[in-house]
């Protein structure tokens, strides 16, 4: 391994489409800790939003803050508690830090722990920058035969499968996804996967209709083609559009589940259409467990991550990134942190 550099170069956001470099020093491991050189990030519309807007619901940026946390990397360092033989390998990061010891905790659910601290959310720093740290256990090994990218982008895999899990998909199910962006087409692979035999993309977009029909799936117009005979055992939101989700609703059958992954910030509900028919409606929060599972899923071919990466970007050009400035058509955005400026973007859709 090379000799790690007392500084490294950040990507910080100080306020409201305000961002700049910064040289800041490189952190050290405390004992539970590695420290990873970071190869990959994908750009997440909680970035863009970030970038955008200064805050999400209650999470609003006070100080400067690090964006990113779809995160690959190779381990340089670790903690007086953690296997030195560590060094070196290549590995995924779940970017979250919960407290381990409360009630949520204990259970298992340690996504809903309400002292985690998640990457990119403030205050807490994300990965567009050169070296992150992570508990040990949340950096998972994978193999060589899974591309840095796909390994990053294991992170919105991780909401396709905790989707997956709250809705109970299994072999022989019909799946409704509306949105057909990169969660959607992730959850859609992730359907296939857990044994769904009918699944089937909404979205208004000719071109995200064209693409999620790539990967095995019907692809529908919701303005031209309705969907509430469909009769689907689940129902996932991934569009946030408010329209979506209540034909969402009238979609499943009945006892079926509607999951809610999207960031629409209220619906109009019917109760009679809910409690009538038995239908289950739940949310997700990020994901608890998963990352074992998504290495499978991506090692096994059962899912394709690096076919959506689209445009690459230079620590130099997280603007670019965020903004998806010259980069029209694009589905998965990434940032090469220890890269100062990438030539050409664009790799072309499904490269």
């Amino acid at each position: 391994m090379s000799e790690i550099p007392s500084t490294m170069t950040a990507s910080v956001l100080r306020g409201i489409k305000d961002l700049v470099l910064e040289d800041r020093p490189v952190p050290r491991p405390a004992a539970d800790e590695v420290l990873v050189k970071v190869l990959s990030v994908g750009v997440c519309g909680s970035d863009v939003h970030y970038y955008t807007h200064g805050r999400i619901g209650p999470y609003v940026v006070e100080s400067p803050l690090v964006l990113g946390h779809e995160v690959s990397g190779q381990i340089v360092a670790v903690g007086t508690g953690v296997d030195p033989s560590r060094i070196g390998q290549r590995v995924a990061i779940e970017p979250q830090r919960p407290c381990r010891v409360c009630e949520f905790c204990r259970a298992g659910a340690y996504n809903l722990c309400p002292r985690i601290e998640f990457y990119a959310t403030p205050p807490f720093d994300g990965a567009f920058c050169e070296y992150v740290l992570i508990q040990d256990d949340f950096a998972y090994e994978v193999p060589d035969s899974i591309s840095d990218h796909a390994a990053a982008l294991m992170e919105p895999l991780s909401v396709g499968i905790a989707a997956a899990q709250k809705g109970g998909i299994t072999v022989g199910d019909t799946v409704l996804i509306a949105g057909g962006g990169p969660i959607g087409v992730i959850a859609a692979q992730v359907a296939r996967a857990f044994g769904a035999v009918d699944v089937v993309v909404s979205d208004i977009n000719p071109a995200r209709r064209e693409l999620a029909g790539q990967y095995g799936v019907r692809a529908i117009d919701p303005a031209t083609e309705s969907t509430e005979q469909l009769g689907a055992h689940v129902f996932i939101d991934a569009s946030g559009a408010v329209p979506a989700i209540v034909n969402g609703i009238r979609s499943v059958r009945p006892g079926g589940t509607v999951v809610l992954v999207g960031s629409a910030d209220e619906i109009p509900l019917s109760v009679p259409e809910i409690a009538m028919r038995e239908v289950t409606v739940t949310g997700t929060f990020r994901y608890t467990n998963t990352w074992p599972i998504a290495r499978d899923l991506v090692a096994t071919g059962q899912v394709d991550l690096d076919s959506l990466v689209t445009h690459r970007y230079g620590i130099e050009q997280v603007e670019e990134a965020l903004t998806g400035e010259g980069s029209a058509g694009s589905l998965k955005r990434i940032v090469l942190p220890g890269v100062r400026r990438v030539a050409e973007p664009e790799l072309g859709a499904r490269a």
